[in-house]
């Protein structure tokens, strides 16, 4: 296997452990102030996550620096053409760290529901943003000869990103909600468990709506097979939920994710940013790659911190894997 195509692979795994991961946590903080019907039960929820969301932002950092290191054209073209989201989904997650990070800070009810509105915000924005770029970026877009993108910021607003947009949202919302069932208890736990089943369904119709209409724009039999498999497994997960196996269902809604993801990289592949106005402006993992030295040198530099990112990561779920009680 190329090196190009090594590294368009390992992106791929990096955008989807980013989605599986901070899916959830998405989810928690779009539905947090939903599910808690006071504070105990808000911080609960909050706890979930806390250990954990901002590693799970590590992937994000490693998914851009992958990209900007072995396809330097596509990180350019993408961060040039996509600024305006990419700046929003940026400010987003900055104002969702710091709340998070400072809503424990002051006891007032007036400073903590600042706080949760920053949460909320934080969590959606991002969520619906990412479905519109990448829903821009399995479509395809303007790019000239030069690979350089002459669309404005309203034809990223077409009808099949804003779908992917809102399949991103309800996905992650049903995703946090089981998360939460899996990680809570009593009460919290039983309307979580409640509220993913009704989120579900209509991530279920979206996720389907959205899965298709990308096969059709760009896909092959080997990405209609995964798509068929991520399809599957989150009815999968919506039956274990039903059934309050919240760990199954977590199970489900993990391998839907990921699955859905990896079969957008795969109906892409080998193209990294397609053109909507000439096929020959389509940039390619060949176009878009450095120099075989710097991938080989990136490859080995990887192989050995990876693991050790993914042996801490996989450390930390451990250690705060217990459920959250209330009181």
């Amino acid at each position: 296997m190329e090196l190009t195509t090594v590294w368009f692979v390992a992106i791929a795994t990096l955008w989807t452990g980013y989605f599986v991961l901070e899916g959830f946590d998405f989810g928690v903080g779009m539905l947090y102030r939903v599910l808690g019907r006071n504070e105990p039960e808000r911080r609960a929820a909050i706890s979930t996550i806390g250990p954990v969301w901002d590693g799970n932002e590590v992937w994000l950092i490693m998914a851009g620096a992958a990209t900007f290191a072995a396809f330097p054209e596509w990180y350019a073209t993408l961060f040039s053409g996509f600024y305006l989201p990419l700046f929003a989904i940026l400010v987003g997650l900055i104002v969702r760290g710091v709340a998070l990070e400072y809503r424990g800070k002051r006891d007032e009810p007036e400073w903590r529901a600042r706080m949760d509105a920053m949460i909320v915000v934080g969590s959606v924005l991002p969520a619906l943003l990412w479905g519109v770029a990448f829903g821009n970026i399995v479509r395809g877009v303007p790019l000239d000869a030069g690979h350089e993108y002459v669309g404005g910021f309203g034809t990223l607003l077409n009808p099949f990103a804003l779908l992917g947009g809102l399949t991103f949202v309800a996905v992650f919302v049903t995703h946090g909600a089981i998360f939460l069932a899996l990680r809570t208890t009593d009460d919290l736990r039983v309307r979580a468990n409640r509220l993913a089943t009704r989120t579900g369904a209509v991530a279920a119709v979206l996720t389907i709506a959205f899965l298709a209409w990308a096969q059709a724009l760009r896909g092959d039999t080997v990405s209609v097979i995964v798509t068929i498999a991520a399809i599957v497994a989150f009815a999968g997960g919506l039956v274990a939920n039903l059934l309050r196996r919240e760990g199954w269902a977590f199970v489900g809604t993990t391998l839907a994710i990921g699955l859905a993801v990896v079969s957008l990289f795969v109906a892409l592949f080998p193209d990294v940013m397609p053109s909507t106005l000439d096929p020959g402006s389509t940039l390619t993992i060949v176009d878009a790659a450095s120099t075989p030295y710097t991938l080989k040198a990136m490859t080995i530099i990887t192989a050995i911190f990876m693991p050790l990112v993914l042996l801490y990561q996989g450390w930390t779920y451990w250690v705060f894997r217990k459920r959250v009680v209330v009181a």
